[in-house]
């Protein structure tokens, strides 16, 4: 989850005069949609699990799909609109027909490929879809020790400031990096809830956190993000 100060994303693309009201989006990347969207997305484009789970959406091929923009939250004050659906007061939240919620991020992803019958993205096969699940884990742990790295950088006042932990969370953020290159190329390279959630938190590594430099010394896996954010489903959403 992501809930940070009044900054404007900048995710390649991204138009910045797009309105965060709620907007009938078409995921099937052109066109409109011309009936009722089922299930309803509280998003926010700043945040690595919200976008995880549009890739995801896109990714499997569902049809439509209502997002809701959440307006950029405080991340000491909760949103009434989001706790009314999840009292955790985290996007993204999945709202679907029968009106239940669905969180956090994983599941709503999972969801997606279940509601729309795709089986490649999370395999039945035992070994490759722990692998995959593993995978998994370790991108929504970049995207969660990113976020924590913002908030400790940038939210929490100056004079309050961890500097340990800091330092921690981008060794964390290295080591991870530094895996991915020595241990996960090969299944980076199928299109699986793993990479999805490596794509998204590496984006946000990006946008928030340039400075770590983690293509360096991982020029695999820098290709390899250079070629899956070329995918349709990588593109900003837009009203």
């Amino acid at each position: 989850m992501t809930k940070e100060g009044p900054f404007i994303p900048s995710w390649p693309g991204f138009d910045p005069a797009i309105s965060f009201l709620a907007a009938r989006l078409e995921l099937g990347l052109g066109r409109k949609i011309t009936r009722l969207a089922i299930m309803k997305l509280l998003y926010n484009p700043i945040s690595p699990f919200a976008r995880m789970c549009v890739i995801t959406a896109r990714e499997v091929g569902l049809k439509s799909l209502e997002i809701i923009g959440v307006e950029t939250l405080s991340v000491t004050n909760a949103n009434p609109e989001i706790v009314r659906h999840n009292p955790l007061g985290r996007i993204p939240t999945l709202i679907t027909n029968h009106g239940h919620s669905i969180h956090d991020s994983r599941v709503i992803c999972e969801y997606f490929a279940h509601h729309a019958g795709n089986k490649s993205v999370l395999p039945d096969e035992p070994v490759k879809r722990f692998r995959i699940l593993t995978l998994q884990a370790l991108g929504q742990g970049m995207a969660d020790t990113a976020v924590a790295l913002r908030y400790e950088t940038a939210t929490r006042p100056e004079s309050l400031r961890w500097r340990e932990l800091i330092d921690r969370n981008r060794e964390r953020l290295t080591a991870a990096c530094k895996d991915l290159e020595e241990h996960w190329v090969n299944e980076l390279k199928e299109v699986t809830l793993g990479s999805i959630t490596v794509a998204a938190a590496l984006a946000y590594v990006d946008f928030r956190h340039g400075d770590l430099g983690w293509r360096d010394n991982n020029q695999r896996l820098a290709d390899w993000f250079g070629q899956f954010s070329a995918r349709p489903s990588m593109a900003p959403v837009t009203a």
